[in-house]
């Protein structure tokens, strides 16, 4: 081992590290405060242990948005910095017969993780990018709130409750109605962001909003090496349940990877399934072949993100028949 390894194990008001010395020593540290005192905490508690922070690899998992400020510290410290899926994580512990579930043992093989898988490195998003995901997500959380609300609203038999959740769902209407009215307005005051949003426009299907969530989500998207990639990233490839003569399970998306951006995708793709010449013709193949309507919006949903990384990639609008050859 010639570099030393952190594996930080992060939740919404603390975080716990594990270093692997070059030497192949540990030091652990718990419960630092996950704020700007605790990052400054950490760098001090990584000199004490290292004669240099020269190359040292950090590893967090990609959990909820808790990580994103410490992963930007360290990343501008600089040091290199990967941002995980947790499911990789917990199934490398399996690999390891891990039994012991601890913030301490979770830190230790994170760390254990990064120093034998080295996964790929992170870049923060741009701050246009950062912001569009913020809106983009504030919006999705009014949304909810407010269908919530709505439901509750249906079986209230309270005269009182009725009217304080009537108050509130007209207050989330009016900032719905702000946040969504930001969203093309920050695009737009973008070159970058709104060149990138025309394009995917163009797709039928993709409308504004859609755009917004897939450039918000799927950060840098023409930045994958091919659609398959991308693809992946969003958990749409297909997984095949396939050993020996007995096991023989349908084939399904593997849904490992950013569910924001199947998510977004879904409704989409339902009406690319008649008004998109590309991804209908793959969807009448599909039930040719005997697939359910399930099976041909998970593949309509693929689809439309090649489609989407392919006139980012290219930086020419949609043309079907461009896509139908490819």
């Amino acid at each position: 081992m010639t570099h030393p390894v952190l594996g930080i194990d992060i939740a919404k008001l603390t975080f716990d590290a594990c270093l692997i010395r070059p030497d192949g020593s540990l030091r652990h540290r718990q419960r630092f405060p996950n704020s700007a005192t605790g990052f400054a905490q950490l760098a001090q508690w990584l000199a004490k242990h290292l004669a240099t922070t020269d190359g040292l690899h950090a590893c967090l998992e990609a959990t909820s948005t808790y990580a994103n400020a410490l992963a930007r510290h360290l990343h501008d410290a600089p040091h290199h910095v990967s941002l995980v899926n947790p499911a990789r994580i917990h199934d490398y512990g399996k690999s390891r017969l891990t039994r012991t579930k601890t913030d301490k043992t979770d830190a230790e093989l994170i760390a254990r993780f990064c120093l034998t898988q080295v996964p790929a490195g992170w870049t923060p998003p741009a701050p246009d990018i950062s912001e569009l995901q913020a809106l983009v997500r504030h919006f999705e959380v009014l949304a909810a709130a407010r269908q919530q609300h709505l439901n509750q609203l249906e079986t209230a038999t309270s005269a009182l409750v009725r009217d304080s959740l009537a108050t509130l769902i007209e207050h989330l209407e009016r900032q719905l109605a702000e946040v969504e009215a930001a969203i093309p307005r920050h695009i737009e005051q973008h070159p970058g962001l709104r060149a990138d949003a025309a394009l995917l426009v163009s797709i039928p299907g993709v409308g504004a909003r859609t755009a917004a969530r897939l450039l918000a989500e799927v950060v840098q998207l023409k930045e994958f090496k091919s659609a398959r990639q991308a693809a992946a990233y969003a958990g749409l490839s297909p997984q095949q349940r396939e050993s020996g003569t007995s096991v023989r399970g349908r084939p399904r998306l593997s849904k490992t990877g950013n569910a924001r951006v199947r998510k977004a995708l879904y409704l989409p793709a339902v009406v690319a399934k008649r008004y998109n010449p590309v991804v209908n013709a793959l969807c009448l193949r599909l039930a040719a072949r005997g697939k359910p309507p399930m099976v041909q919006v998970g593949a309509a949903m693929r689809k439309l993100l090649h489609l989407a990384y392919g006139v980012l990639k290219s930086r020419k609008p949609f043309d079907p028949n461009y896509a139908h050859a490819a």
